[in-house]
């Protein structure tokens, strides 16, 4: 279990430091959630077997030892770091670090509508939390639950299909609730729509628990176990290499089927006949597994915190080195000072109480300080109307007119909108903050409508998230008639790349389409953004505007 645990958060560590084929890395989580679900129903299992009841007082205060100490630590060292650092960025932590320390996170998040897809600026350091407040909610009403189960059905297997019908509606609801498109945040984040992982593992509990597995097996049946497991390690590798959180498939049963895989995983490991187990459980995976909490807890803000604002020119190699170490030594820390000691009720609730006592003075000097916003930076709601004609006099001559031109985009389009205006008199333009490029089309036969789509046409979308082929193809056949001019895009987001790659290969195929290289011209030119590295401040949307001005002179003129 430890080495499934090790690779499960290196998915995971390699995910937020955006490394190159790691796309996929938040699935560790999901897996994370089927093993949790598991362990917890298995010991739950055995002491029922062994009581004849559950001591829930004992499991909850286990519990608390077990997460609270590390994760009040790390609060603390966050938020002491960030009132010596960054005061005014601590502010807007104060409802999560509550939330967190009485796990409620996902759903202040979601109260907040705090996307986990479509945030820019500095990231929150506690982002990661959410995942802890799923769990800790399923084991406060895990145990009740499950005790009901036992007592109510005389035979396990029914106690398996009422199991499996609870992940089923799970798995049901995030499937209904989910709308292709928009912003999938309500059903990542949700309890309910993610407890079917943690029931899966539960399931396998009931079904197979571990006190009723014998390690002798013919060679026949530990060979076919063991391949098994592989075979699904193999699936789980692939699906963190080549995922996208945005697919719509993982929302409509792709999650479900990660769960699944793991449980067959979960299920080779634990058996004492399996070899895969014994590889698995090797020194350097079981080191990294046993420390996988602290691991988790401490790696998003080593991350956050120590990572630059803007930046164009990738992931620096010594920079996740010297993060990497950071985080490694801080997990190291924590599990042999607190959670050590913490379990073996050594570190006690007076030592997690002077924890949460030391961000009382940092809490209470939040208050004093009032957050100033950044000079000029785009507001959240605007929208950059159609730019008017220029006044007799104010155009022509040597001016480019921007007659025929209509530029369609997001909130970096937004930045540009004013110096466009000067460069390009007449053109208009249609911006919108946290616009999709599967928005685009009702937006085109909007301005079709109203006669105000030129023969022109500008697309600077894929900021706020990524896309697939067919919605661009789908969009270009709509403008045959007219010249399109792609904007690709630079944004600190693991769907760049993804964007580039799709704009690059489908404008290939139209001999109307011309793609706007943006990525390539803002390489390099981090003083060109503000601190998220998407939105441009003053000079950057000038530069931007001379650059999309001269590739539409040069192409038509």
């Amino acid at each position: 279990m430890d080495g499934l645990r090790a690779l499960s958060v290196i998915a995971v560590i390699a995910y937020h430091l955006n490394l190159k084929g790691a796309e996929g890395g938040f699935l560790g989580v999901g897996i994370f959630f089927v093993l949790s679900g598991y362990l917890i129903t298995d010991q739950i299992g055995m002491e029922w077997r062994r009581d004849g009841k559950l001591n829930l007082r004992r499991f909850w205060i286990r519990r608390m030892r077990r997460l609270l100490p590390a994760m009040a630590s790390m609060l603390a060292l966050s938020a002491l770091w960030l009132a010596i650092m960054d005061p005014t960025r601590l502010q807007g932590l104060k409802g999560g670090i509550l939330s967190s320390l009485f796990y409620v996170y996902n759903w202040w998040l979601l109260y907040h509508r705090v996307s986990y897809f479509e945030s820019f600026g500095p990231p929150s350091p506690i982002g990661h939390l959410w995942s802890l407040a799923v769990e800790e909610q399923f084991y406060l009403a895990w145990p009740i639950l499950l005790a009901i189960g036992f007592k109510l059905a005389r035979y396990r297997g029914r106690l398996l299909l009422w199991i499996l019908a609870g992940a089923a509606a799970s798995a049901s609801a995030m499937a209904l609730i989910y709308t292709p498109g928009t912003d999938p945040s309500r059903v990542y984040y949700g309890t309910d729509t993610r407890a079917f992982a943690l029931l899966i593992g539960a399931a396998l509990a009931v079904a197979c628990p571990s006190w009723k597995w014998s390690g002798k097996v013919s060679s026949r049946a530990r060979g076919l176990l063991d391949l098994t497991g592989l075979l699904g390690l193999i699936l789980l590798m692939i699906l963190i290499f080549r995922t996208d959180k945005q697919d719509g498939w993982l929302y409509r049963g792709g999650f479900l089927y990660l769960s699944a895989i793991s449980a067959a995983v979960v299920a080779v490991l634990a058996h004492p006949a399996s070899r895969l187990g014994k590889v698995m459980g090797c020194k350097p995976l079981r080191w990294i597994g046993v420390r996988s909490y602290g691991l988790y807890i401490w790696h998003y803000p080593v991350i956050v915190l120590s990572n630059p604002g803007a930046k164009t020119e990738g992931v620096g190699f010594l920079r996740v080195m010297l993060q990497l170490a950071v985080i490694f030594l801080l997990a190291s820390l924590s599990y042999r000072y607190v959670e050590e000691p913490a379990r073996r009720g050594r570190f006690g609730v007076k030592k997690t109480a002077l924890l949460l006592l030391l961000m009382i003075p940092i809490y209470g000097a939040v208050h004093l300080i009032e957050p100033e916003p950044e000079a000029n930076a785009p507001a959240d709601n605007a929208v950059w109307a159609p730019i008017e004609q220029p006044k007799p006099g104010q155009g022509g001559g040597k001016i480019q007119s921007g007659e025929g031109i209509t530029a369609i985009g997001d909130s970096v389009l937004l930045d540009a909108a004013p110096f466009l205006e000067e460069r390009l008199p007449g053109m208009v333009v249609d911006g919108k903050v946290g616009r999709q490029m599967n928005q685009a089309r009702g937006v085109i036969d909007e301005l079709r409508e109203r006669g105000k789509l030129g023969d022109r046409i500008v697309i600077e979308l894929g900021t706020n998230g990524p896309f697939n082929a067919k919605t661009l193809r789908s969009l270009l056949d709509s403008l045959s008639d007219r010249s399109v001019y792609l904007v690709n895009t630079r944004v600190p987001k693991e769907w760049q790349d993804s964007v580039n790659k799709t704009i690059s290969e489908v404008a290939g195929e139209f001999g109307n389409a011309t793609i706007i290289d943006w990525y390539a011209a803002s390489e390099g030119k981090d003083e060109y953004f503000y601190r998220d590295g998407v939105h441009l401040n003053p000079e950057g949307a000038e530069y931007y505007a001379s650059m999309l001005a001269e590739a539409l002179r040069d192409t038509g003129g």
